[in-house]
């Protein structure tokens, strides 16, 4: 009877196996200087955000920007 070999595993690290997805932070920039900022994994829903706290009039401008998680721990 003949011995099996065993399958040689590839050296490195194994890759990250989770769901991938971009984050959006929508900031709020309010007449009196203050700011609010919220994150979305959903651009669409972040525009919807900042369409509609646009319609406030204690809001002076919304922006939204693409957050970078690579470095992210957790």
């Amino acid at each position: 009877m003949a011995k099996r070999k065993r399958a040689v595993k590839s050296g490195g690290k194994r890759g990250d196996r989770r769901r991938k997805h971009r984050h959006w932070q929508v900031t709020v920039y309010y007449n009196d200087g203050e700011k609010f900022a919220r994150v979305y994994i959903d651009r669409e829903r972040a525009e919807r955000f900042a369409d509609r706290q646009k319609k406030s009039p204690v809001v002076k401008a919304t922006r939204i920007l693409e957050v970078d998680r690579d470095g992210a721990d957790s």
